[in-house]
């Protein structure tokens, strides 16, 4: 039975107000940096409904009152969206930093109520154009997308609001932290404080008491970014606030992009890294020296741990010294040089002729100089492999003697740092030959072998590639029976090819998950978060999680949980909450272990990111049944 018709007038009142919604949102411009870009992509597919509402407007003909119900569904969506909109313009930022996921979360909320209020519009009842219809279709597509997506976290903000807030008594030790934090979250002028004030004495009187000790924290850290900035504030008995010029941190008049990330001081010889983020070179290189292969500041795997002088950067933090008779710390500079000499391209060149010798002593003397010539510097990477050295050498991995297969795979292993010569070195065969020296040579071949495999595998194709031709089993079992170095090295790469849906099911197939449950008992070899890594890449996948089902593994993880380091406990909860997503009978047998009250204790005392996932967790048991 048909609904009841409504007239045009309706439809013209309704639609109004929908227009004005999204006229209103669009004029919103001070979006909170965390979420800035969410923020922004609303609004862009908002605007996208702006031809539907016009077209249903200019209808000369009354519509039923089911068409008025969908866009009553509709206008609730729209006026969700205003509300998060609104309070990503005016909020908090430290609170809206501090509660990122749990805003994402919002933003999926109001994504999954406007598709569905626009599943059921009856656009051949109201005669709506096929233009219009399949660009809100498309819409509807991208907000399906939308709700899957997970954007990558802000893995240096996360760190440093955690350390804040943890060491809120210890100012001095935190200096470096906040002033960095100020700038991330745009609060560090004085005008950013004003409104922020403003905008936390309002989330205050929202709460109305609620979460107070979230509340004071975040209240401690805005006055230590004043005290920062150069402003103090004290409220005086009458219920007035004076202020205070306090002297700024030196640190605080330099522009942002001046100052290491590491250091937070003035760079005097910016380098570039594998991700294209800048340090000092004197930071950046304790950092690779004390065995970090990761990116600090974005905390992605480096592809290679060369380093590239920034001229550009440097020329421009000394035009600024000069104009604002700054003074740089006095330091060696790394000026490097215009470009190799005609003597080290001669040498190169001697040296890959010489790869194929007929005297042996010869060419081990020339694949040792070329591992050495490549192994620290990009420059060198590049001209090695443009005067042809990688055919010669992928022919030298199958020669019959142990040490040129080792000299042999070390140097492909550094040319393979360039991410041009990955495609080149796989391109000439050398994956064969490399998982071949991986199975049968020395440790220290073994090692590299491992390392130029992860290496090669950064790129996709040869994840693939290194999966079908077995590479895998001799991977695992050097995880397993291998040196400290080897079995990092072996996890490196498992977790690496792992990312490939197929390699997970050949790494279970391949006898992992024992060798990853050693790691997690033995304290002694600091791999428990390598493993767990791994280990969470294969709960995703129905093999891992049956493989994992007949070990006792939920009692290892349980104890982590309970004694780990609070990086160890936000891994365990991570794997665990994947696992009970998809069996409840993991979450049964975790209970059964005592679980819930350390994940309680978590969602108090743990990581900002332990925390979320542990909430999860528990939101996830309470609809588990059979639990207490």
């Amino acid at each position: 039975m048909e609904g009841v018709s409504r007239s045009g007038n309706e439809i013209d009142v309704v639609m109004r107000e929908l227009l004005e919604v999204i006229e209103m949102v669009g004029g919103y411009n001070g979006y909170r940096k965390t979420q800035r870009k969410e923020c922004l992509n609303m609004v862009r597919r908002l605007k996208l409904l702006v031809p539907l509402l016009e077209e249903t407007r200019e209808l000369d003909k009354s519509v039923s009152s089911e068409a008025l119900n969908c866009f009553a569904d509709l206008k609730k969506a729209l006026l969700a969206a205003k509300k998060l909109l609104k309070h990503c313009n005016y909020g908090s930022k430290i609170y809206l930093a501090l509660e990122s996921e749990a805003v994402t979360c919002r933003f999926h909320a109001v994504y999954d109520k406007l598709y569905q209020a626009l599943e059921d519009v009856p656009y051949e009842e109201m005669g709506i154009s096929v233009e219009v219809k399949e660009q809100v279709e498309l819409m509807r597509m991208q907000l399906k997308r939308a709700k899957r997506r997970t954007d990558s976290q802000d893995i240096e903000l996360a760190m440093d609001l955690m350390v804040a807030f943890s060491k809120a008594d210890d100012r001095s030790a935190d200096d470096a932290i906040l002033e960095r934090l100020a700038k991330k979250l745009e609060l560090h002028t004085i005008a950013d404080l004003e409104d922020e004030t403003i905008a936390v004495k309002k989330l205050v009187k929202g709460r109305g008491g609620q979460n107070a000790d979230n509340i004071q924290q975040i209240k401690d850290l805005l006055g230590k970014f004043k005290q920062i900035a150069g402003v103090e504030e004290t409220i005086v008995p009458d219920g007035s606030v004076t202020k205070k010029t306090l002297q700024r941190c030196q640190t605080m008049l330099v522009p942002h992009e001046f100052l290491c990330p590491i250091s937070l001081e003035i760079m005097t010889d910016p380098v570039i890294v594998a991700t294209g983020q800048t340090y000092e070179r004197e930071s950046i290189q304790k950092w690779i020296n004390s065995h970090h292969c990761t990116c600090p500041k974005t905390g992605q795997t480096l592809d290679h741990l060369s380093l590239a002088p920034n001229y550009a950067l440097r020329n421009l933090i000394l035009q600024w010294c000069e104009k604002n008779n700054f003074e740089l710390p006095k330091k060696d500079i790394n000026t490097g040089s215009d470009g190799p000499s005609a003597q080290l391209i001669e040498e190169i060149s001697s040296l890959v002729q010489n790869l194929s010798s007929c005297q042996l002593n010869i060419r081990t003397e020339s694949v040792m100089k070329i591992r050495l010539l490549s192994k620290e510097n990009p420059e060198h990477r590049i001209l090695i492999a443009n005067s042809g050295a990688i055919p010669p050498l992928v022919q030298l991995l199958s020669y019959p003697d142990l040490k040129v297969q080792e000299q042999t795979v070390t140097a492909l292993l550094n040319l393979s740092l360039d991410e041009a010569n990955k495609r080149l070195i796989a391109r000439e065969g050398a994956i064969p030959a490399i998982i071949e020296i991986l199975q049968n040579g020395t440790y220290e071949a073994r090692e590299n072998s491992a390392a130029a495999l992860f290496s090669l595998s950064m790129l996709n194709e040869n994840k693939v590639m290194v999966g079908n031709l077995k590479g895998i089993p001799p991977l695992v079992d050097l995880l397993k029976n291998g040196t400290i170095r080897g079995k990092k090295d072996a996890a490196t790469a498992l977790f690496n090819l792992s990312l490939n849906q197929s390699n997970k099911s050949r790494a279970i197939k391949a006898g992992i998950i024992p060798p990853l449950l050693k790691l997690l008992e033995d304290k002694t070899l600091g791999m428990i978060d390598e493993a767990l890594s791994i280990l969470l890449l294969l709960a995703s996948h129905p093999g891992g999680r049956n493989e994992i089902g007949r070990l006792s593994f939920i009692k290892t993880l349980v104890e982590i949980i309970k004694s780990g380091t609070p990086k160890n406990k936000e891994c365990a909860t991570s794997v665990l909450l994947e696992l009970g997503l998809h069996n409840s009978s993991f979450i049964l047998a975790a209970l059964q272990y005592g679980v819930y009250e350390h994940l309680v204790e978590i969602t108090r005392c743990g990581t900002n990111r332990a925390q979320r996932k542990a909430n999860s967790l528990l939101q996830h048991m309470s609809k588990c049944e059979h639990i207490p």
